[in-house]
């Protein structure tokens, strides 16, 4: 398998890079999140005009017809700065849903606004009683009077607080725990009721009701009840961004830690002179390497159209990064002693996305046990 990078993706790469450190310096990062949408939106809108807003979706559609790779690329460099802009789940989550889901007018209705940058989007479709059961939807959706109606709630939906439009899962028929009977429906941030709140690394996220909220038929994405598929895929695609974005923060961590040990300096040299500190910053970087393997492997399979090897794939990277990233996290905060874990300085930040990538659709112990049940890796 090449794993070199092609002109146009390593043209990418770079400025992707040059964007975020011209406009992503620690004390900016700051500004960012004291300001009323928790991120910057002019740095949204040069997203838009450099095109990564429209990277994943085809050139018909608008877009640029980019893949996983130029995803993964993207997302490593916003992992490196810790971006706090809502691209995972605009271009991620709910751009999956659009460019996997929805029919040639729906996109045309909102791919634009999206791609352009008018609107950001939110998936709604965590639960509070699901823990990690991608199928325990108990948000329902009745039809009535020519029309659906939501009734239920979504808890810890990412970038919820400043969404203009949720992509909601309900459950049009069977039971609680059934993959079968779960629909897709585009919500008018509008016509809910939200509550925002900052998480534990200062992303946003919004717990989402719905109180009999009416939907027409040309929101709903798919056919009535048949959406499992589609979320499955939307988490994979997901986990494998994740990983990408891991694979950048551990790397800025890492960098961190080398630079701190180079200044420090304890018992009148630098304690990068201590052999015993120098293993620990090496054993660091053999996490990080292994992580970015697993994530390119994640990545690579993510478009398989085996469902179960992908599944597979997203699993056993997102067991590994949640391990490698509590391991270099940790590894960081130590190497800085107390400093590290105060909010002026940097490395506690990135430990704290770490923490919150393991977490998102599934911690690593749940991506482990599904890994082991499975049998081997393709």
């Amino acid at each position: 398998m090449d794993f070199d990078l092609t002109p146009d993706q390593e043209l990418l790469q770079q400025c992707v890079h040059r964007l975020l450190a011209d406009t992503y310096a620690f004390d900016q990062r700051k500004q960012y999140l004291q300001s009323d949408a928790g991120w910057s939106r002019a740095l949204w809108r040069q997203f838009a005009e450099m095109g990564l807003l429209g990277l994943p979706f085809a050139a018909a559609d608008g877009g640029f017809d980019g893949g996983a790779v130029e995803i993964m690329l993207t997302m490593e460099s916003m992992g490196r700065v810790l971006s706090l802009e809502p691209y995972f789940a605009t271009v991620i989550l709910a751009g999956t849903c659009l460019r996997r889901g929805a029919d040639p007018a729906q996109r045309a209705r909102w791919l634009p606004p999206l791609i352009d940058g008018r609107e950001t989007f939110a998936f709604a479709h965590v639960e509070r009683a699901a823990r990690y059961d991608l199928a325990r939807v108990e948000t329902r959706a009745q039809y009535e009077g020519g029309a659906w109606r939501l009734h239920g709630r979504k808890d810890f939906v990412v970038h919820g607080d400043t969404a203009d439009k949720f992509i909601v899962s309900a459950r049009s028929g069977g039971e609680h725990r059934d993959a079968g009977g779960i629909s897709l429906f585009v919500v008018d941030a509008a016509a809910v009721r939200r509550r925002g709140y900052s998480t534990q690394d200062g992303t946003r996220a919004a717990d989402v009701i719905f109180d009999g909220v009416r939907v027409a038929d040309q929101d709903l994405i798919g056919a009535p009840g048949g959406s499992m598929d589609l979320i499955d895929t939307v988490a994979d695609i997901g986990m494998a961004a994740l990983a990408a974005e891991a694979v950048g923060v551990m790397t800025r961590a890492h960098e961190l830690t080398i630079e701190y040990m180079k200044a420090r300096k304890q018992f009148g040299t630098t304690i990068g002179s201590f052999q015993a500190l120098q293993h620990r910053a090496v054993d660091m970087l053999v996490m990080i390497e292994q992580a970015r393997s697993m994530a390119m492997y994640a990545t690579m399979m993510s478009e398989h159209a085996d469902p179960a090897k992908r599944r597979q794939a997203s699993s056993a990277a997102k067991a590994y990064i949640g391990r490698a990233g509590r391991f270099v996290g940790e590894q960081a905060i130590q190497l800085h002693g107390g400093i590290g874990v105060t909010e002026e300085c940097a490395v506690g930040h990135y430990y704290r996305r770490l923490t919150m990538i393991d977490v998102l659709f599934g911690d690593s112990t749940h991506h482990l046990t599904r890994v082991a049940n499975a049998g081997e890796l393709p």
